[in-house]
């Protein structure tokens, strides 16, 4: 099938979570009508908004277990740090993929540079579950450069390919399944496929207006599209997009920061934050994120 009227299986509209000290995001997933896409479980957007002058992010130290966190900025700047030592400024365009595995912990903060004049943020932070077999992994960070990311230009397109493979191009981050992940910019007018090779398939549109099977979208929904159509996204504006999906892994449970696909691992962890085994953030080991009572 190609471009079917009900290509579009679902709409998502995000709903707004405050994060504290007058941090809010746009949470996608999960939602009610669809917990996952692909490995995809939990989808925020922050921004575009500006910290004044001695403002910034203070994500205190909390805990994950096997998944990793993906934080992709389209402004500002984040400096992650976690207990493996590692410290790093991501800006836009860059990936920081943090498998959490087994368990970590990690905070998300501004530099003190960037409060003393103020900044502006943007961006996506995305979970990616990960198969069975992973789930009790390694933890590890790695940081990409945008520059290392491949980059398909043509046509009044951009899409730069995050994590996965898609259009023939394979991302340099390491994944423990099949999916893909994207940032595409389209000129007024442009079109990008999208075809079925791919089990689950969404898109969350950041900026613009898009046409897709004769339906119109403006910013700020993530879609999701019936496996099996061949789908062509169509900029009615200048548009921005993030493509996302893969395999199907089942179930998961979601607590919190904990993702598994096992409810009793889910328990371990909340005794395990409690009881300090995560370790501490070097460089940031002065408080922490309690567990949540409920």
């Amino acid at each position: 099938m190609s471009d079917d009227p009900s290509a579009v299986m679902i709409t998502l509209e995000p709903k707004p979570r405050d994060l504290g000290g007058g941090f809010s995001v746009r949470r996608a997933l999960p939602a009610i009508e669809k917990r996952m896409i692909g490995p995809f479980i939990f989808w925020d957007e922050f921004g575009p908004s500006h910290f004044g002058v001695g403002e910034g992010l203070d994500v205190r130290p909390h805990p994950h277990i096997n998944l990793a966190t993906v934080t992709y900025l389209f402004e500002g700047e984040i400096f992650h740090r976690d207990t493996l030592g590692s410290a790093q400024v991501i800006q836009p365009g860059d990936v920081n993929w943090m498998n959490a595995g087994r368990g970590i912990a990690h905070s998300e903060r501004t530099r003190a540079e960037l409060r003393a004049m103020g900044s502006p943020i943007a961006g996506i932070q995305s979970w990616v579950a990960l198969p069975e077999a992973h789930e009790e992994s390694e933890a590890f960070f790695k940081h990409h450069r945008v520059a290392e990311l491949p980059v398909i230009e043509e046509g009044g397109k951009i899409v730069r390919v995050i994590a996965g493979s898609l259009y023939g191009k394979n991302s340099p981050v390491k994944t423990y399944s099949e999916m893909f992940y994207a940032d595409a910019q389209l000129d007024a007018g442009a079109s990008l496929p999208l075809g079925a090779e791919h089990e689950e398939r969404g898109l969350y549109l950041t900026g613009g207006e898009i046409e897709v099977a004769g339906d119109q979208f403006e910013r700020g929904r993530l879609l999701v599209f019936r496996p099996g159509d061949a789908i062509t996204i169509k900029a009615l504006t200048p548009a921005r997009f993030m493509l996302l999906g893969g395999a199907n892994l089942g179930p998961r449970h979601i607590w919190w920061n904990f993702v598994s696909s096992r409810k009793e691992r889910i328990e371990q962890a909340k005794e395990d934050w409690k009881a300090g085994r995560f370790g501490t953030v070097p460089g940031d080991d002065k408080e922490f994120i309690p567990l949540p009572d409920h």
